[in-house]
C-alpha cells in the first residue's frame, strides 16, 4: 500500500484516528459530567446518545448532541439513577452483611441476591441506552430495560463480559490499575458505550416502526369512486354540477337568439 493512501485524509487509518478522537472527546466530557456522582445517570444517557449516533453512522457534534440530550432526558435520567443507586447500595449492604453468615438458609439468601445482582446489572447495561433512544415514562423505561435484556439474553451476555473483562483488567493489579485508571478517564468509558451501541442499534431496529415508503409509493393510485361512497358522492356532485352548467349555457344561448331576432325586426 502506497504511503500517500495511507495519510490519504479518506482513508481507513485517518478515518479511525478520527473517530477515536470524537471518543475520547466524548469521554473526557463525560468523566467530567460525572463528578457530581448524581449526575451519573444524566451522563450515561447523554453519553449513549452520541455513540449510538456514531454507531448509526449519523453523528454530528459530539459537544452540542452530548448537551442535548444531557438537557432534554436530565430529569428521567436523574430518577432512574437515583433508583438504581439506591437498589445498587442495598444489594452490596446485604451482600456484607451475610458475607460471613454460615447455614443454608443464609446460603440461600446469597444465591439470591447474586441473581438479583445479575438482573440489575442486565437493567442498568439496558436502561439508559434506551431512555437515549425512546421517551417513555421512568416505570415503562425500567420494565422495558428488562424485558428487551432478556429477550435478546445473548447480546446482553456479551455486553455484559466486554464491561465485566475491562474491570477484570483494570483490577488485576497495581500496575494495570494506574495504568487503567488512565485509561479509563481517557476513552474506556465511551469505547465501551460504542461498542454496545453497534449492539443497541441492532437490538432497538425490532422495537422501531419501519420508515415511511418513499413519495411514489406514499401517493399511489386513487381509489376507484365505486369501491368509496365518499368519493363516489363527490363524484356524483360533480357529474351534477357539470350537468347544471350544460343547462345554463344552453339558455344563455336561447336568450342570445332570441335578443339577435328582435334586432332584425328592428331594423
Amino acid at each position: 500500500m502506497p504511503l500517500r493512501s495511507i495519510f490519504d485524509m479518506d482513508s481507513g487509518f485517518f478515518r479511525v484516528l478520527s473517530r477515536v478522537a470524537d471518543l475520547m472527546i466524548l469521554n473526557l466530557i463525560f468523566v467530567v459530567c460525572c463528578i457530581p456522582i448524581v449526575t451519573i445517570g444524566p451522563a450515561l444517557t447523554a453519553m449513549y446518545y452520541v455513540t449510538m449516533k456514531m454507531a448509526a453512522n449519523e453523528e454530528g457534534y459530539i459537544i452540542r448532541g452530548f448537551f442535548k440530550s444531557f438537557r432534554q432526558n436530565f430529569r428521567q435520567a436523574l430518577i432512574i439513577w437515583v433508583i438504581m443507586l439506591l437498589i445498587g447500595c442495598l444489594l452490596a449492604t446485604d451482600l456484607l452483611i451475610l458475607r460471613d453468615a454460615t447455614g443454608t438458609v443464609f446460603r440461600l439468601m446469597r444465591v439470591f441476591i447474586l441473581a438479583t445482582g445479575i438482573v440489575y446489572f442486565m437493567v442498568m447495561t439496558y436502561v439508559f441506552p434506551i431512555l437515549a433512544k425512546f421517551e417513555n415514562s421512568v416505570r415503562a423505561t425500567l420494565k422495558n430495560a428488562l424485558f428487551m435484556a432478556i429477550l435478546d439474553f445473548p447480546r446482553t451476555v456479551l455486553m455484559l463480559a466486554i464491561t465485566v473483562a475491562a474491570v477484570f483488567i483494570t483490577l488485576l493489579n497495581s500496575y494495570t490499575f494506574w495504568y487503567g485508571l488512565l485509561v479509563w478517564i481517557m476513552l474506556a468509558f465511551s469505547c465501551i458505550a460504542y461498542v454496545n451501541s453497534r449492539f443497541f442499534i441492532q437490538i432497538f431496529k425490532k422495537y422501531i416502526p419501519q420508515e415511511e415508503e418513499d413519495s411514489e409509493e406514499e401517493f399511489g393510485e386513487l381509489p376507484d369512486p365505486d369501491d368509496n361512497p365518499e368519493l363516489q358522492e363527490i363524484s356524483d356532485g360533480e357529474q351534477h354540477g357539470e350537468q347544471q352548467t350544460e343547462q345554463t349555457e344552453e339558455a344563455v344561448d336561447k336568450i342570445s337568439d332570441v335578443s339577435d331576432s328582435e334586432s332584425t325586426e328592428t331594423h
